[in-house]
């Protein structure tokens, strides 16, 4: 019996479905791994401890010898210092995040919205090493001036610096959900006699409220998180806070100030402390997937996200003439934006105006060892952990997304599920990464402390990154050019390949570009995988330190903080290269692809297309 070409294409198709299906399910399998192994891994100690012994416990005791007691693990002191920093952080930067979108999307003039827009991504690019390092060296200092215990460190440095990191994530969302509330709501405002500012606080501002509450809720969950940058300003002591300048230590710091050199039932209580992280983190994140859903209505059908996030206000709004508050709303939003501006400048020419002066073609490129410690091992460390990193990723995650985008339908259950997996897996903190890859790769498959193990779990962390880009990228294709394919005798997948793909390449290409940036700024995942060594690594089975980490080896023998300001410095130049690269890449490739006023409104058609599909 003949095989026809199309019985041939047909098979293949079939079988490039299952790949990617297959990528795409790979995001719910590393989540499930990732908690399973964890949790399992806690489970002796919880066991021995009791569950609410060391949820509920007040002293952190892990030697006999300490204050004449046995051991003890309670980690309730951590519990309320990392919710009293998230706190914090979230009244720092979730208000001047949320005011910053506000301004930007009524009262900036259109020339300072792009330059502060890209001051914005600049600083989500900044790596937490980098923060914490500007916090222990700038903050600290100051704040030890006013403090009544004599430290600058405690939960106002490490509520500040927070602030400052996830001020870009609430300010991202909060614009997005602003700009997605339809402008009939605010010229409607204006013509029942509002004041611009009127229409804003007291109509835009309400119907966008779920996307807001999701920046907030993201901002909390990158706060509970973080590790490098609040372990270097918080002061690092198991005790209940008493005030603003209290040294604390929150559940990301006592795992990995201590799992150095812990043994025994120690290490153990450690690992359960990443698994009492984890649950939080999954809860927050598991939250934002049930609010992002889509709302039913009576007859049990789906309305859309713009209907269901933005309903129109049941009343009309009564507006007062004066509107003062309103006004005062208005010019608190412009300070919040100049402050955010102030604090970046300062940031930035802190580190240039320090870092610049020691770098030197030594430092970057010469031998590192006793005679004197240099960036070379962070050049080669950092380039082959992209390599690995990539070389995993980047094929699943296009996969992944080819599947979202080409082979789903829009919105079904299925791709629900996927896409909240990928976004819990994208909101997990870097030190469950690296302890995930600890006790598996380093551990479990004997590979130890090794630039190999570094990159395999740097991969999992930019898979997220990558199937979003990408499928964002596909679903942004002219529809016209998927049915000229097909009309000609193509079939699905090489219309995918040949035609799909080449028009999504800007995408891809920026997924790229920030997956490196996300490798070449971590720190807390690659501390316990890679490993923290101050030599050129040989092969991919030997330890090596990235850039950040270099940085943390540098401040931390505190012989080398002319050599912390110079990394602090190069990381600083590799940001603002990669936010220019991504877009470059994206103007140049847009251009291309839609070089025409009549093409991009062809995307756009396509684009409500698939919307109704």
């Amino acid at each position: 019996m003949k095989v026809t070409a199309s019985s041939t294409a047909r098979r293949k198709d079939a079988a490039a479905k299952v790949v990617f299906a297959a990528s795409a399910a790979f995001s719910v399998f590393a989540v499930f791994a990732i908690v399973f192994y964890i949790i399992y891994e806690s489970i002796p100690a919880l066991s021995e401890i009791g569950v609410f012994n060391f949820i509920f416990g007040t002293l952190w005791a892990p030697t006999k010898e300490f204050l004449g007691v046995s051991e003890r693990f309670g980690i309730l002191p951590m519990i309320v210092g990392t919710l009293c920093v998230s706190a914090g952080a979230l009244l720092v930067g979730g208000v001047a995040g949320v005011f910053s979108a506000i301004c930007l999307k009524a009262f900036c003039p259109k020339k300072l919205k792009g330059p502060i827009i890209g001051m914005i991504n600049f600083l989500a690019g900044i790596p937490s090493i980098v923060y914490g390092f500007f916090g222990l060296t700038v903050l600290v200092p100051a704040l030890m001036k006013i403090s009544d215990t004599g430290s600058g460190k405690g939960i106002l440095a490490s509520s500040l610096i927070l602030g400052m990191m996830i001020l870009p994530t609430v300010t991202s969302m909060t614009k997005d959900a602003l700009d997605a509330v339809p402008g009939s709501y605010h010229e409607g405002a204006l013509a029942l006699g509002a004041t611009p500012q009127q229409a804003m606080f007291k109509v835009t501002v309400p119907a966008a409220k779920s996307g807001i509450v999701t920046g907030l809720v993201l901002g909390l969950g990158r706060a509970v998180g973080e590790t490098m940058a609040v372990m270097m300003v918080a002061g690092n002591v198991p005790d209940f806070p008493t005030g603003l300048f209290s040294n604390i230590r929150t559940l990301t710091i006592n795992m990995v100030a201590e799992m150095g050199y812990a043994e025994g039932l120690h290490r153990q209580a450690l690992i359960a402390t990443g698994s009492v992280l984890l649950v939080i983190v999954l809860a927050l994140n598991f939250g934002i997937g049930i609010a992002r859903r889509p709302k039913k209505d009576r007859g049990g059908r789906s309305r859309s996200v713009k209907t269901s996030e933005h309903a129109a206000p049941a009343s009309a709004p009564v507006f007062r003439k004066s509107g003062k508050g309103c006004t005062a709303l208005k010019y608190f939003s412009i300070v919040c934006v100049v402050a955010v501006a102030a604090a970046l400048a300062s940031l930035i020419i802190f580190i240039l105006v320090k870092g610049l002066p020691n770098i030197s073609i030594e430092f970057l490129f010469g031998e590192s060892g006793n005679a004197g410690m240099t960036l070379r091992p962070a050049f080669v460390t950092t380039g082959m952990l992209i390599v690995i990193a990539l070389a995993i990723a980047l094929p699943i995650g296009i996969c992944a997304a080819i599947f979202l985008a080409e082979y789903s339908k829009r919105n079904s259950r299925l791709v629900r599920v996927i896409r909240l997996f990928t976004e819990t897996l994208s909101g997990l903190p870097s030190i469950i990464f690296g302890f995930f890859g600890m006790l598996l790769f380093c551990e479990l498959m004997g590979m130890q402390y090794s630039v190999l193990a570094g990159g395999i779990t740097l991969s999992l962390m930019i898979l997220p990154t990558i199937i979003r880009s990408t499928e964002e990228s596909l679903l942004s294709v002219d529809n016209a050019l998927r049915e000229a394919s097909l009309a000609l005798g193509a079939g699905k997948l090489r219309t995918v390949f040949r035609v799909v793909l080449p028009s999504a390449l800007s995408g891809i290409v920026t997924a790229v570009i920030l997956s490196i940036g996300r490798i070449v700024g971590e720190s807390a995942a690659l501390i316990y995988t890679a490993g923290a060594v101050s030599y050129t690594p040989q092969s991919v089975m030997d330890p090596g330190s990235s850039f950040a980490v270099m940085m943390w080896l540098f401040a931390g023998e505190g012989m080398y903080m002319d050599y912390a300001y110079a990394t602090a410095a190069v990381l600083l130049i590799v940001v603002a290269l990669i936010n220019l690269a991504v877009v470059l890449v994206k103007k140049k490739l847009s251009v291309k692809a839609f070089g025409t006023s009549g093409s991009r409104a062809a995307r756009g058609k396509a684009d409500r297309t698939k919307e109704t599909k």
